[in-house]
């Protein structure tokens, strides 16, 4: 269901009175859209949902020759194309290479699209090519500098790893555990084989660059905490950029967010309020 509902507008799109009816056939992807993986169960789920209920919010495209390209939505347009749709609403708007990747960018984080490793390539792609700094891709994407120098260090990792962080095997906790790991491949490997949660990881890691035996180490380790909280602190941590810890007991518990720096503290601030970084 929270597919249809997240539908909301993103950062740089026009007011609706711009919206048209676009065909179908006239609309081509972006060949540098950050997203690379599609979950076929989700998409069918919108496909449907589509053709019940059309396309709820307007995909954003760009002219390119006599046809259009996608800037913002192409999740949307591939449903619309499984519920055998002719048209679909869109904003067509004047944007440059920058501006495009900048917005499918957003869009695609706003809504928790993409996996860590598509996220760091879409982050790599602006430092690359458009010469944005770290400081200021946190700022456009309103997430601290430290999130994004931890996410650009993923791209350091063995292909086969990024793999696994991208198909959901490892999450991000897990790969940034391996990063400076003597053999992060092979150590993967056994992290996906043992289902070893990411704090046995970060111990495993530094057992085998100290030369220690993991197995044992591991074994003699403290018990792991509750497996939804663990989950939950890497999801807020990840969403947010800043460490996360819950402490959970009974009915209740609290929540701490860690800071290095004011600016951070400064964009905690402002979130909680509701203000616009």
């Amino acid at each position: 269901m929270g597919e249809v509902e997240r539908e909301q507008p993103v950062a740089g799109e026009a007011p609706s009175e711009g919206v048209r009816m676009v065909p179908v056939g006239d609309i081509r992807p972006h060949p540098d859209q950050p997203r690379r993986h599609f979950d076929e169960e989700k998409l069918e789920e919108l496909a449907q949902s589509i053709a019940t209920r059309g396309v709820l919010q307007p995909i954003v495209l760009r002219r390119i020759g006599t046809g259009y390209q996608i800037v913002a939505g192409e999740r949307r347009w591939r449903a619309a194309q499984r519920a055998r749709l002719h048209e679909v609403p869109a904003l067509v708007r004047d944007l440059n290479d920058t501006e495009t990747l900048e917005i499918a960018i957003i869009e695609n984080i706003q809504r928790a699209d993409l996996n860590a490793i598509e996220e760091a390539e879409a982050y790599q792609r602006l430092i690359a090519d458009f010469g944005h700094s770290q400081e200021a891709l946190g700022k456009l994407v309103q997430k601290s500098r430290s999130h994004v120098a931890n996410l650009l260090r993923l791209l350091d990792l063995p292909s086969v790893v990024r793999q696994e962080v991208a198909h959901g095997h490892l999450s991000m906790g897990h790969a940034r555990a391996l990063i400076t790991a003597p053999d992060p491949e092979k150590l993967a490997a056994d992290v996906i084989r043992r289902g070893l949660s990411v704090r046995d990881t970060e111990r495993l890691a530094r057992t085998v660059k100290d030369g220690g035996t993991p197995k044992e180490r591991i074994a003699k380790a403290p018990p792991a905490p509750d497996a939804d909280i663990a989950a939950l602190e890497r999801q807020l941590g990840d969403m947010l950029g800043l460490a996360v810890r819950i402490a959970h007991a009974g009915e209740g518990g609290t929540v701490t967010l860690s800071y290095s720096s004011l600016d951070q503290l400064d964009m905690i601030c402002q979130r909680l309020s509701g203000e616009k970084i």
